[in-house]
């Protein structure tokens, strides 16, 4: 049985199809590389699937339980978890304060527990100053704390959408190892949104590639990459 599936998913705002009957699936342990030019509709298919939206039409399914219209928060308890693109963490409480709040009010922890188990999140990941407030984070520890704060809801799956985003070399090197680290030791099912193609090479086992919503192609980077369609979807022909 699959940890995600999607069978033909399609998302329409009026007259804009932003996801057009992609079909796809996830396993536990791998990681999937979703990439496609600006506007191809990655983060629509991750609101989709982690419940922020609902689709027009067709279904998902959550190791084998139709969650379709299943709301974000049910999701999130369920253990479908995703970090955003822009970060709003609560500036008014410290980091570790931040990564508690998923273990609290997605499992349900007591204080003690969930701070046991952000506090042992942030060692896993190498952050430390969980004493501080958010505002003192440098990009790459704000990072780190995104990713703690989405693992604190117990995933079984974890969606992260462009969180090399702004990180030097060293940075993405750091980061890619770790998201390697956190798909082996927990067995997480990882969608990896990225632009970064050396990332994508390097990180991911598997690609799916989305154009005007639509799944265009499937399967290892190197394969993909050489794929005619991607090329022109990226290149416009120019190549």
């Amino acid at each position: 049985m699959k940890t995600l599936q999607t069978e033909h998913l399609t998302k329409r705002f009026l007259g804009l199809v932003a996801v057009n009957d992609v079909s796809f699936s996830l396993d536990a342990g791998e990681i999937l590389g979703i990439i496609g030019p600006n506007g191809a509709g990655k983060t629509t298919f991750i609101h989709l699937v982690s419940g922020i939206l609902m689709p027009s039409s067709g279904k998902i399914l959550y190791k084998g339980r139709d969650v379709t219209y299943v709301p974000a928060h049910e999701r999130a308890r369920m253990g479908i978890a995703r970090t955003f693109q822009l970060i709003h963490p609560l500036e008014n409480l410290t980091v570790l304060e931040n990564v508690m709040i998923g273990a609290v009010f997605s499992r349900g922890q007591s204080l003690k527990e969930a701070r046991k188990s952000a506090e042992g999140i942030c060692d896993s990941l190498q952050l430390g100053g969980l004493g501080r407030d958010t505002a003192s984070l440098s990009i790459l520890e704000i990072k780190k704390m995104e990713i703690a704060r989405a693992l604190a809801n117990g995933p079984e799956i974890l969606f992260l959408d462009e969180v090399m985003a702004g990180l030097n070399t060293d940075e993405t090197r750091q980061m890619i190892s770790m998201v390697k680290a956190i798909a082996k030791e927990r067995g997480l099912a990882v969608g990896v949104v990225e632009h970064v193609m050396g990332v994508i090479r390097e990180l991911t086992e598997r690609v799916i590639v989305l154009e005007a919503g639509e799944l265009i192609a499937e399967g290892p980077y190197s394969e993909v990459s050489k794929n005619p369609r991607v090329i022109e979807a990226y290149l416009g022909g120019a190549a």
